[in-house]
């Protein structure tokens, strides 16, 4: 009898060896299928709500840094400052503060009685100078065929070249107030003069109204061509020795502080400011850009060398106690996962199809599949660690210490982030 119960007994504790076994064994599966050992898993709706970025190593310059700040300004050329060349009325003004206007456009128009008398001056003049013309070839042809007395040749031609003078001065004064001499020969006399654009670019100010006099010294409009837009920085005396022509210049404008451009020196003023012991320095933008304005802020940082090194911005890169780590797009565990999708996928499919027979509105069939599309297209990050070095401007050096292939995704910001949810996913599988 008590043999029996003895080999009852051993067949029973082999059966609860064999199922804690299976269901052990069946745990670890789902543990491997949640996640990777040291790395997060992120589907389309977390990288969205966390504006993920991905990007690679940037070769920066961390060492000999000259930081200068400054403005964005435009070049004498490419600025002007648009006055009447003859006082007037304004009659009309044809453009509006920030329009585009191109050279030679029709700004504003004026009006006065001193732009008919000029034209009537020189109509007059003209009917003269044609009179004289012939005169004087009547006169010069006597006087060298001995006929005429050179007394008579020699006034004419003194009063053909007195008239003739004022004509062109009259014409050219009708061509700077924009009026047509050829016309005014016709009898075509105009009230009115245009004020026309001397540059390309945008209406900067407008310092006129309808019915005000201006003189030919007020300043009607100005005028800027931010086309040719370039960083002016000051250096000061103790850095002067470091600027040389061809250096680049990292820098951020006041309104785009996470945008970082590049510039050109290509220019240094020769004197320094009296107050402020610092020089002018005039970089050319590498990059083409709009919304840039003349008078904005801007900071920077000069390289006065060439060692670049690999680096991150700071927000790619975690620590843990001592040591540092980047993270990167796993490719192998990615292709493992669509692997194991694939193989679930007719299980999945089958599920939306019996849900979808169960409910007759479509809608809630199509929420169903996005979600798992959403939960389907999922991104794993694994943890590397790393070695810093310099930091500078928002970057970090980054040191390997196992090599890791040159198409290699990092994580850009965001980095902290992954960690601590990392270590949420390891909690809950302790627990």
């Amino acid at each position: 009898m008590k043999t029996k119960i003895f080999l009852a007994f051993i067949m029973v504790a082999t059966m609860l060896s064999c199922n804690s076994e299976k269901k052990d064994s069946h745990e670890g599966e789902k543990q491997e299928e949640h996640g990777v050992e040291g790395a997060v898993i992120l589907n389309a709706r977390q990288r969205e709500a966390l504006n993920l970025k991905l990007g690679s190593f940037q070769m920066r310059n961390l060492t000999t840094v000259v930081k200068s700040n400054g403005q964005l300004e435009v070049p004498p050329s490419s600025s002007a400052e648009v006055t009447a060349i003859i006082g007037g009325n304004v009659k009309a003004i044809n453009v509006f503060h920030g329009d585009k206007v191109f050279k030679g456009q029709q700004l504003a128009i004026l009006e006065h009685p001193d732009y008919i008398s000029l034209q009537e001056d020189f109509a007059e003049i003209s009917s003269k100078l044609e009179f004289m013309e012939k005169e004087y070839a009547r006169q010069k042809e006597l006087f060298e065929n001995n006929v005429g007395a050179g007394r008579d040749y020699q006034q004419t031609k003194s009063e053909y070249n007195t008239i003739k003078a004022k004509y062109e001065g009259l014409k050219s004064r009708l061509q700077l107030l924009n009026l047509s001499p050829d016309k005014v020969k016709e009898g075509e006399i105009s009230n009115t003069i245009s004020i026309k654009s001397p540059i390309n670019g945008f209406i900067n100010d407008i310092n006129i109204k309808v019915g005000t006099y201006v003189d030919a010294k007020d300043i009607l409009l100005e005028i800027t061509d931010n086309s040719a837009i370039h960083a002016d920085f000051m250096i000061y005396e103790k850095d002067v020795h470091l600027i040389k022509e061809g250096q680049k210049i990292h820098f951020t404008v006041s309104n785009r502080h996470e945008e970082e451009l590049t510039a050109t020196i290509f220019a240094s003023g020769k004197e320094f400011e009296t107050d402020s012991r610092a020089v002018h320095i005039h970089a050319k933008i590498n990059e083409k850009i709009t919304g840039l304005i003349s008078g904005m802020y801007i900071s920077g940082h000069i390289h006065t060398d060439e060692n670049y090194t690999r680096t991150l911005p700071n927000d790619a890169i975690v620590t843990e106690g001592t040591k540092s780590f980047i993270f990167v797009l796993d490719n192998e565990s990615m292709a493992e996962h669509d692997h194991a999708g694939h193989d679930d996928g007719d299980e999945s499919h089958e599920e939306v199809e019996n849900h979808d027979n169960d409910n007759d509105d479509g809608h809630n069939h199509d929420e169903h599949a996005n979600e798992l599309n959403e939960e389907n297209d999922e991104m794993t990050f694994r943890m590397v660690e790393v070695m810093t070095g310099l930091k500078d401007e928002g970057y970090t050096e980054i040191k390997l210490i196992d090599p890791l292939p040159e198409n290699t995704q990092i994580v850009m910001n965001a980095a902290y982030y992954l960690l601590s949810d990392m270590g949420k996913e390891e909690t809950e599988h302790d627990h």
